[in-house]
């Protein structure tokens, strides 16, 4: 089918969640991705970062050819061959003790909150109500699912869901006072994003992570980090909080572990996990000997080919190509990020520079209205920056002729 057959298609079938661009993708290679009509775009999106490797990467490809003849899918109640091996890449890399393995960053969340209330119970004293609160941030997103919902601040994801999952409170991000204030007796975690992702790629401070370590040792909390978007990779580092020297108690992850299978995962500490029992929590698909096997091979071909140190050199390079577009158009208020985690702030909403940009053959998206994200694949070059920022540069200039830019005081504000 063309792409008229398939929106018609789909407009008939499926249920209205998404607002689809108007492109039918065929295949990818490298950075790169063709529509049916054989016409090539530069990704700068990768799936929203699942895609780390970009497409049909060898490694990827060779450890689903070798797996999928032999075992797809096994339930959770025997063993399979990759679990461990996958487990032992992430403990060693993070310096956290076990491992848990689900299909998606929503479930990462999900089993995250259950643990932090599971151990709170544990090590409640003298028959005294156990703690339940949880501490999330303003600007946060956790996903989709109920208990991630509740834990994602943006109003618009919440408000036509609620009542949600009682007992989450929001913090004003990177806040110490707040946290301070916030943080009493009845929380048993404090839940945030070392970067955050769909709010639009704004960092942990160095003071505000150090003070959610301090006060959740003080009270017998637990620190998780979100690591869904900015894992794995994605600012540098294999994780984001090691740039900050604070270790969480609990990390999620998800999106580019398997490189474009469904999986997540939960890190914990040794003391955390022993709050958890056979039957307590589970999962059908989580941790299939599939998406493990090809996990080790994104893992090992991180290492092997030294992607971390190409996501550190070309993330500068980038963010200083970001940079030189400020003077040049009045739409563009800052860029920030840290690697390939990237972000243009604007001053007027992004949606036209999406639009422009794609119809010139540039693969982005805009989160918070006026936030231009960009998560290309780490195998991305300086040629493939310098291609994209041309197109980026065309795209701003299109979509500034259209509207006229607002004053960066009254953008913070949309």
């Amino acid at each position: 089918m063309n792409l008229e057959a398939v929106a018609r298609a789909e407009a008939k079938l499926l249920l209205p969640t998404y607002d689809r661009k108007r492109v039918l993708f065929r295949r990818g290679q490298g950075c790169y991705l063709w529509d049916d009509c054989g016409r090539r775009y530069l990704d700068w999106l990768s799936g929203i970062g699942v895609c780390a490797l970009g497409y049909n990467h060898p490694a990827i490809l060779a450890a689903i050819r070798q797996q999928a003849p032999r075992l797809l899918h096994i339930s959770n109640l025997f063993y399979h061959d990759y679990q461990s091996a996958l487990a032992e890449r992430l403990t060693k890399l993070s310096g956290l003790e076990r491992a848990f393995f689900c299909n998606s960053g929503s479930e990462a969340i999900e089993g995250s909150i259950k643990l932090a209330r599971a151990y709170a119970r544990l090590h409640a004293k003298n028959g005294s109500k156990a703690a339940w609160r949880i501490l999330a941030m303003e600007n946060s997103f956790h996903g989709r699912t109920a208990g991630a919902l509740a834990a994602t601040a943006t109003k618009k994801y919440r408000e036509p869901f609620e009542p949600l999952l009682p007992g989450v409170r929001f913090v004003k991000f990177n806040s110490v006072a707040d946290l301070e204030k916030k943080f009493d007796g009845s929380v048993c975690a404090v839940l945030l994003e070392p970067v955050q992702g769909e709010g639009g790629i704004n960092p942990v401070t160095p003071e505000f992570f150090a003070a959610a370590r301090r006060l959740a040792d003080k009270r017998g909390a637990l620190l998780v980090a979100d690591e869904i978007q900015c894992g794995l990779g994605r600012t540098g580092d294999y994780f984001a909080f090691q740039k900050f020297g604070v270790t969480p108690d609990v990390l999620a992850l998800a999106k580019p572990l398997a490189s474009g299978l469904p999986l997540g995962a939960i890190l914990t500490r040794e003391h955390v996990a022993a709050a958890m029992k056979p039957g307590l929590h589970g999962t059908t698909f989580g941790g299939g000997p599939l998406a493990c096997a090809v996990a080790i091979a994104f893992l090992d071909t991180l290492r092997r080919e030294k992607v971390l140190s190409n996501v550190r050199r070309v993330g500068k390079y980038f963010r200083e190509k970001l940079d030189a577009l400020k003077p040049k158009h009045p739409s563009v208020a800052e860029a920030r990020g840290i690697g390939l985690m990237l972000a243009l702030q604007l001053n007027v909403p992004g949606k036209d520079v999406v639009e422009a940009a794609l119809a010139h053959g540039l693969v982005i998206n805009c989160t918070h209205d006026t936030v231009l994200r960009f998560l290309p694949p780490f195998i991305i070059t300086e040629k493939q920056v310098d291609e994209g920022v041309k197109l980026l540069d065309q795209a701003l200039s299109e979509a500034e002729s259209k509207v006229k830019p607002q004053p960066a005081a009254v953008a913070k504000k949309l």
